[in-house]
C-alpha cells in the first residue's frame, strides 16, 4: 500500500520536474528517492513518471494519481493540526478558498466578525479566478472551506447562503433606461433595465479566465446578443469603476457595490443570479463548522445600502 511519504515524493518530483532537486529538497539522496518511487509503481501497478533528459512529465496513470495524493497529504496536515489545536499547542489557522468576487464583496464583513471573536486565530485565504477553479481546489485538499457558487456535483457538506443577484452599472449620467410597465412603480421602473437594450453598447467584460466573463455571455446570450467589448479587465473590482467612468456598462455582483457609489445600478431583465454556499470536502472540524456559522449570520449576498438604492423592486418580476 502507498504510503505517505511515497506520496510526498511523488507529488516533490512533480512539482521541482526533477529528481536531483527533489532529493536536496527531501534531504534523501537520489538512490533513496528513486526507490521509492519504483516501489510506489510496483505497488500501483504501472509507471507514475517518464524519465526525460532534464525533466520528469506525468504519465496517464500518474495524472489520475496526482490530484489524490495531494489530497491525501493535505488530508494527514490536516489531521496533525486538529490535533494541535486541541492540544492547544499553536494557534489555529483556517484555510479558506474563494473565488475573487466573494472575496471583495460577501467576505469582508463576515472576515471582520470572525476576526472579532476569535482574534488569536488565523486565516489563510486562497482565492482563485473560476469557480471551476475554486472547486478543483477543494477537491485536492487545499482548504478547509471553500466560499463562491453553489457547485454543481459535491459529495461533502454544503451550507447554502443564498442567491446572489448581478447588477448592471452605468454613468450616473446614462440616460438609457427601462420605460415603466403598465401598473409599475416609478422606483421599480428607475431600478430596472432589458439587458436586449444594451446591445448595441460597447461593454466592461471581464478577463477569459475570470469566471464572471461567463455569466456576462450567458446573460447577453439570454437577452438575444453577444456584448461588444471595450475593455476586458483581469481586476473584479474594476468593472464598476470603469463602468461609472463611461467605457460601456458592466455586470457586476450586488455585493461588490461599495457605499455611495455614483454610478446607475439597474436589474437587468431578464435577472441574472447565481447561488451562493459554503462548502468542505469532509467532514469539517469545529474550528471550520464555527467559520461557518459565522459565516451564515454575516454574510450580505445583497448588502443594505445596495437593497436601499434599488428600492422595493424585486429581481424577478
Amino acid at each position: 500500500m502507498a504510503t505517505l511519504r511515497q506520496l510526498e515524493y511523488l507529488v516533490t518530483v512533480v512539482d521541482l520536474g526533477s529528481f536531483t532537486r527533489a532529493a536536496e529538497l527531501l534531504h534523501v539522496t537520489q538512490p533513496a528517492l528513486s526507490h521509492q518511487m519504483r516501489a510506489l509503481e510496483r505497488d500501483l501497478g504501472g509507471p507514475l513518471l517518464e524519465r526525460l533528459p532534464r525533466s520528469v512529465r506525468l504519465t496517464p496513470m500518474g495524472r489520475a494519481v496526482l490530484p489524490h495524493a495531494r489530497a491525501a497529504l493535505a488530508d494527514a496536515e490536516r489531521v496533525h493540526s486538529s490535533a494541535r489545536r486541541a492540544a492547544g499547542l499553536d494557534s489555529a489557522e483556517l484555510q479558506l478558498a474563494t473565488v475573487y468576487s466573494a472575496s471583495l464583496g460577501v467576505l469582508p464583513p463576515v472576515l471582520k466578525a470572525w476576526r472579532h471573536q476569535h482574534p488569536g486565530l488565523q486565516i489563510r485565504l486562497l482565492e482563485f479566478p473560476h469557480t471551476d477553479a475554486l472547486q478543483a481546489a477543494m477537491t485536492a485538499g487545499q482548504a478547509d472551506v471553500a466560499v463562491g457558487p453553489t457547485p454543481a456535483e459535491w459529495e461533502g457538506p454544503i451550507h447554502h447562503l443564498g442567491v446572489e443577484e448581478f447588477l448592471v452599472v452605468l454613468p450616473a449620467d446614462d440616460p438609457c433606461a427601462a420605460p415603466a410597465p403598465s401598473g409599475a412603480s416609478e422606483t421599480s421602473a428607475a431600478t430596472r433595465i432589458r439587458l436586449a437594450a444594451l446591445a448595441d453598447r460597447d461593454w466592461v467584460h471581464y478577463a477569459p479566465e475570470n469566471g464572471l466573463a461567463e455569466v456576462l455571455d450567458q446573460a447577453c446570450a439570454t437577452a438575444g446578443f453577444r456584448p461588444r467589448i471595450a475593455v476586458r479587465t483581469e481586476q473584479t473590482a474594476a468593472a464598476p469603476l470603469l463602468a461609472a467612468a463611461g467605457l460601456g456598462p458592466a455586470l457586476v455582483p450586488a455585493n461588490l457595490i461599495p457605499p455611495h457609489f455614483n454610478a446607475r445600478l439597474l436589474r437587468p431583465q431578464p435577472p441574472v443570479q447565481r447561488p451562493m454556499a459554503a462548502y468542505a470536502r469532509t467532514r469539517p472540524d469545529p474550528l471550520t463548522t464555527a467559520f461557518v456559522d459565522t459565516l451564515e449570520r454575516h454574510a450580505r449576498i445583497l448588502p443594505p445600502h445596495v437593497r436601499k438604492r434599488l428600492g422595493s423592486a424585486r429581481s424577478d418580476g
